[in-house]
């Protein structure tokens, strides 16, 4: 939690922005796993909640009042049965007053000043709910069905905080320099643990236990696979094959900030001519990001300029041909990079996604291309703005099957060199991420440490950290 003058102020902001009504900021509650006193641990309380009223406790919610000046958590006290199980908590007025809330009330009041607010028609600002429990409390409360929320969420209220949330204050960016530096601890445990003849699932759960003992948890699901074409791949129990490539996409959540790192290794250590050739163009498609994205340049625009870099280099290598400019247009490098150079990210890994990607990485003036395969899946397009955090994570990828879809049709066959693809459907795919804050004249990576991912110190950094076993 900062201090209690930052709540102060951001709620400040926010009423300055919606201009007038009731904006209701409702925290989570715990979520059973499968049954009711076996719950999710630890509790995630919702971003938004945490960013303009700073308690983690379940069961709150922020209200700001506008027209009237007022600001109140609603939430119940424990009983001390509950205190007999969970220990000692705050009372929910001990909680207000930390972030500077000076009214509190029971959780039944609640439905009170929404009725008035109702009668009086005054605008009523809530964001899109994703919890179901969080539905159902809005249906209660404003008689919406959980169908019709999404539509009716307040796109004033939603606006106002993606303006809030995107730019970082120097306390988020400590943060999240402290997660990226977790996310060192994790990745280069992978790094030391990668081995043939250890199962993905090992290498991951020793990960994920980096994450659980330096900071809250693991940001989202570790991806861990030798299946590197497919994105989002889950550690199996599939062993560690020499001559193949292990791809860890991982990140900690610490202090409420995020990182968010991907590295691509070779199960053996050492990478193989194809290989390294495939990482090389990544490698400097990565790299190439540091030195354009500044703030006023759309982050589409960098997008589609590691696009262009891709396609050179991979016609160097004879998988593509043709005019780069119209190979880039006709999307035919999504063929091997089918997905976005990276998205917005702080409290949430995917900042604020849940918001609508529309509004976090698109405005009035960027707008998405929803028709083009792999263009459709950019997140972020935008300009940069210094305060920024972004994703930096270009990516190449032999997915047998779109391959065989695309050759069958005949798809931007003037671009690729479908014969030559062929003999890569046994390669999987490689991705390195880092986490780029950008600065007033240009960007830096987040965290003080960096973790290996040049092909000639990665290959070092894994000889000299063997993981030996007896």
């Amino acid at each position: 939690m900062f201090k209690k003058d930052t709540y102060l102020e951001r709620r400040a902001k926010l009423r300055a922005l919606v201009g007038d009504g009731l904006v209701i900021l409702f925290g989570n509650n715990e979520a059973p796993a499968n049954y009711p006193a076996n719950s999710y641990a630890p509790m995630r309380q919702d971003s938004s909640f945490i960013y303009y009223f700073g308690q983690h406790r379940d069961g709150l919610v922020g209200v700001i009042d506008i027209d009237n000046n007022t600001e109140t958590l609603f939430g119940d006290d424990i009983d001390v049965e509950d205190i007999v199980w969970m220990g000692f908590t705050p009372s929910v007025a001990d909680l207000a007053a930390e972030v500077g809330v000076a009214k509190v009330a029971p959780m039944k009041e609640l439905k009170v000043t929404c009725n008035e607010a109702l009668r009086q028609r005054r605008p009523i600002h809530f964001l899109p709910p994703y919890r179901h429990d969080t539905m159902i409390q809005i249906m209660d409360l404003l008689g919406i069905h959980p169908n019709q929320q999404k539509e009716s969420a307040s796109l004033k209220l939603i606006k106002a905080v993606v303006a809030q949330r995107s730019t970082k204050e120097a306390q988020e960016i400590a943060a999240l320099d402290r997660a990226c530096d977790v996310g060192y601890a994790m990745h280069t445990t992978a790094q030391i643990l990668i081995r043939p003849n250890v199962t993905e699932r090992f290498v991951s759960g020793q990960v994920d236990g980096v994450a659980r003992s330096l900071s809250q948890g693991v940001g989202f699901g570790t991806i861990f696979s030798q299946h590197g074409e497919i994105m989002h791949g889950s550690p199996s129990d599939a062993m560690l094959e020499a001559g193949r490539l292990v791809i860890c996409d991982a990140g900690c959540e610490l202090d409420d900030y995020c990182s968010d790192n991907t590295r691509t290794m070779p199960v053996t250590g050492k990478f193989d001519q194809r290989q390294l050739e495939i990482y090389s163009i990544v490698e400097a498609c990565h790299d190439y990001v540091l030195d354009i994205a500044k703030p006023g340049v759309k982050y589409a625009d960098v997008h589609f300029a590691v696009c262009r870099l891709m396609t050179e280099r991979l016609k160097e290598l004879g998988l593509m041909k043709g005019d780069t400019e119209e190979a880039v247009r006709a999307g035919a490098h999504a063929m091997f990079f089918p997905h976005g150079l990276g998205h917005m990210m702080g409290m949430d890994v995917h900042d604020m996604e849940g918001l609508g990607q529309i509004y976090v990485g698109f405005d009035e003036e960027t707008r998405p291309n929803l028709e083009q395969f792999g263009t459709n899946c950019l997140r972020m397009g935008r300009r940069l703005q210094e305060g920024f955090v972004v994703t930096d994570e270009p990516g190449i990828y032999f997915i047998p099957a779109l391959i065989d879809d695309w050759h069958a049709k005949g798809h931007c066959k003037e671009f690729i060199n479908y014969e030559k693809l062929e003999t890569y459907k046994d390669f999987g795919g490689i991705r390195i991420e880092d986490d780029l804050l950008i600065t007033k004249d240009g960007c830096r990576f987040l965290g003080t440490k960096r973790i290996p991912y040049h092909p000639a110190e990665l290959e070092e950094f894994m000889e000299n950290n063997k993981y030996l076993t007896k």
